[in-house]
């Protein structure tokens, strides 16, 4: 997806072929959405969507018990913003139908950061909405968020609501609802790739965000689950040579984000940058290498 925030990371780290010269921001790696499509690649089921492997083989590849919704639930994007995001809400799920939306609550991995490079998430301590309202009339929000540096092998959890900005220097494994509404309440004076001010959502972001989230600061988790709610579960799995996994729970699929290293699944090699799905069952990921892996399911 190019954005004007974007940049060619996908390309200079994870070996990607991009298009063309324009900035990517966002690759959308596991995905069913109207007009985008993850597609199977190999094996049973090759050139089958991912919508299709969800409405029509629900139960032999995913498992039992899991949610009844149109689409695959979950969408896992990786993220590269050499410039600043803006900032930016997603609507809860009581407002969302209101507001014409879809709710979305989501999570960040750092998989890569430059020195000093600033996330902006939830309000600074003391700023009411007041407050916020006169800095959007002004111009002047950025004084209003709170900034924080985080480091490589980090992460933080978005519930909707809660107001927020990746800054420049990041590449960010986001692992969210499957959701495409974002409402930006400041995008820092700038002009969009079309040299026009991009689209702002004042009116919804104020009825979106939470004005008693007040200076949030990095997880930190005490074992491998770094995200747990109701819409996902996320672990951080580090793995030697030779060390194996799997699923978590043998009757459910598991999604694998390779944040370092490299592992083998079915005869196939992933590398740092790769993604994949280990429908249910007793499959085996094995580390070739040490690697860093998130593994995601539903809860």
């Amino acid at each position: 997806m190019q954005r004007v925030w974007g940049g060619r990371e996908l390309e200079q780290q994870y070996g990607r072929t991009l298009p063309d010269s324009a900035p990517y921001g966002e690759s959308w790696e596991i995905v069913d959405r109207e007009k985008e499509q993850s597609v199977v690649k190999g094996g049973h089921y090759d050139g089958a969507t991912l919508h299709e492997l969800w409405t029509e083989h629900r139960v032999e590849v995913f498992g039992e018990g899991l949610p009844n919704s149109e689409r695959f639930p979950l969408l896992i994007k990786v993220l590269d913003a050499r410039d600043d995001l803006s900032i930016q809400v997603h609507p809860p799920a009581h407002l969302a139908a209101q507001l014409a939306g879809e709710p979305k609550t989501e999570m960040w991995y750092i998989a890569d950061a430059d020195p000093g490079a600033k996330l902006y998430v939830g309000l600074k301590e003391g700023v009411s909405r007041e407050d916020f309202e006169k800095a959007i009339s002004k111009g002047t929000l950025e004084k209003s968020v709170h900034p924080i540096e985080p480091d490589i092998g980090e992460s933080i959890f978005i519930p909707s609501g809660r107001l927020h900005a990746i800054g420049a220097g990041f590449l960010i494994h986001e692992i969210q609802q499957n959701s495409d509404t974002t409402y930006r309440v400041f995008d820092w004076n700038r002009m969009g790739l079309d040299g026009k001010p991009r689209e702002l959502h004042v009116e919804e972001s104020l009825a979106s965000i939470d004005f008693d989230d007040f200076e949030p600061g990095m997880d930190k988790p005490t074992g491998p689950v770094i995200a747990e709610c109701e819409y996902f579960r996320v672990e951080k799995l580090e793995l030697s040579e030779g060390n194996a996994t799997s699923n978590w729970n043998a009757e459910h699929f598991s999604i694998f984000s390779v944040a370092e290293g490299a592992v083998q699944c079915g005869g196939q090699r992933f590398g740092k940058g790769d993604f994949f799905l280990l429908p249910k069952g007793d499959g085996t990921v094995v580390a070739q290498k040490h690697s860093v892996l998130l593994r995601t399911t539903l809860p």
